[in-house]
């Protein structure tokens, strides 16, 4: 199985690249963590609705067929690590893929967000994308960790 994190733009500080690379070579061979960039839109002369759209296009030309599509959004519902954990597993039990969405600088398009699996969001905190991006995948792995019983997150 795998977690395809698909994130609109494509250029995050040498930190956030690190800390992305490092998560994602803990997971195991049976749960990979991937990422797909994608591009951001020019903001030149367009409505945000045309913006939303066209990134639209490109998310959901990343998104392997057949995957559970999760979108985070900042009105989604709010998971403790430990109902992430219990989702993952779910996840893993299913065993679809599943493609976690990081909207752009606007957002999400509605209506993506509206056609999604599922909504979620990591913190009620405004965070920079490439934050969000490592802080999906530490949370991601922490999950899998309470999942495998490793000393990762005691109670």
């Amino acid at each position: 199985m795998r977690l395809v994190v698909v994130a609109v733009g494509q250029r995050v500080p040498d930190w956030a690249a690190t800390a992305w690379d490092d998560y994602a070579k803990r997971f195991p061979p049976e749960l990979r963590l991937e990422l797909k960039a994608v591009k951001t839109e020019p903001r030149a002369s367009r409505t945000t609705e045309q913006l939303l759209a066209a990134e639209r296009e490109r998310i959901e030309a990343a998104i392997p067929r057949g995957a559970r599509v999760v979108a985070l959004d900042e009105r989604g519902t709010s998971l403790a690590t430990t109902a992430l954990a219990a989702k993952l597993k779910a996840w893993q039990l299913d065993a679809a893929d599943v493609a976690l969405v990081i909207g752009g600088p606007d957002g999400l398009d509605p209506a993506f967000r509206a056609g999604a699996h599922e909504r979620i969001r990591l913190s009620d905190l405004t965070l920079p994308h490439a934050m969000v991006r490592v802080l999906l995948a530490e949370q991601l792995y922490r999950a899998w960790s309470i999942n495998a019983g490793h000393p990762y997150h005691r109670e």
